[in-house]
């Protein structure tokens, strides 16, 4: 046969028990509001930490995604803008060229040329090896070394990889860093290759004597420069492309974030009107308890059991 056992020591025991467990439920539920944190460890929610940690480690590979994405943004932008200048000393040396073309231009009108034309390939070398904001060459692929260089007869090499390579910017969206210097400055020209550098070294030595017949040499030029800045132009195409492409990656960036964001808080965020809510029932239950044991343990009956 069973027993109840009610007495004094156990209903002390109880009593106790239930104002201790309503306490740290009270503790427990001042702090989710305090901190925004319904989840202090894993062990309140099992199933609610595990989404938690799923929503942590997306939310690091977005950040590295999205910081891989705003730096080829501005590498690809840092190339587009010394595209954009190539194209300008390009034109002015193509301007060149036909006063140069023009025989009443004379040798010292040519002269003039010349020394301008040196400028310009000084801007071309400079513009070749440019650098991005973290110091890295533009047109030099994969390679951190300068991109073109140049031997003591001024002829220019370049010096960097043939690709690019890949930068990861989402899940399964790789994008090409730029162009390497070989497929923005150098080109076929009647079948031989050349380039930008060779144009207007050939440019310049011709006004210097190089030819018989200087005019001549100038007008011959302007195919070499014709497609010099046809091919700049298509990598500026290029380019532009891709900086698009990144664009619309970080919009999408910028939406995966805010979805992850409302999944974290949706899983991890105290409701801070439901916790008042049960703040406030769970004061009520303690006051309510402490107020029966009072009342209880100051019963006569009571006192005497406890005789």
């Amino acid at each position: 046969m069973s027993s109840i056992t009610n007495s004094p020591g156990s209903f002390f025991n109880r009593s106790l028990s239930q104002m201790a467990d309503l306490r740290a439920g009270i503790e427990r539920t001042r702090s989710q509001i305090a901190t925004g944190r319904r989840i202090e460890r894993g062990s309140q929610d099992p199933a609610a930490a595990a989404q938690l940690r799923s929503v942590a480690r997306r939310e690091a590979l977005a950040k590295v995604e999205g910081d891989n994405a705003a730096r080829l943004g501005q590498d690809l932008g840092a190339a587009s803008n010394e595209l954009e200048a190539v194209t300008v000393l390009l034109q002015r040396a193509r301007e060149l060229a036909l006063a140069a073309a023009n025989t009443p231009t004379g040798s010292q009108g040519r002269q003039a040329i010349v020394f301008e034309l040196g400028q310009l390939q000084e801007q071309l070398f400079s513009r070749a090896n440019a650098a991005s904001l973290t110091g890295e060459p533009l047109f030099a692929g994969q390679s951190s070394a300068q991109a073109f260089t140049r031997d003591a007869a001024g002829n220019v090499t370049y010096a960097g990889t043939a690709t690019s390579g890949a930068v990861p910017i989402a899940p399964g969206t790789t994008i090409e860093r730029g162009l390497p210097g070989s497929e923005v400055f150098e080109f076929s020209l009647g079948g031989s290759p050349s380039s930008a550098f060779a144009v207007l070294g050939a440019l310049t030595s011709a006004l210097q004597g190089g030819a018989a017949d200087p005019a001549a040499a100038a007008n011959a030029s302007l195919e070499g420069l014709d497609t010099a800045l046809e091919t700049i132009n298509r990598a500026q195409t290029i380019l532009g492309t891709r900086m698009a492409w990144v664009e619309q990656v970080q919009d999408q960036q910028g939406e995966r974030g805010i979805a992850l964001a409302e999944q974290r808080s949706r899983v991890g965020d105290t409701d801070v009107a439901d916790a008042v809510a049960r703040l406030q029932q769970s004061l009520t239950a303690l006051e309510a308890t402490q107020a029966a044991f009072a009342r209880v343990s100051s019963l006569t009956l009571f006192d005497a059991l406890r005789r």
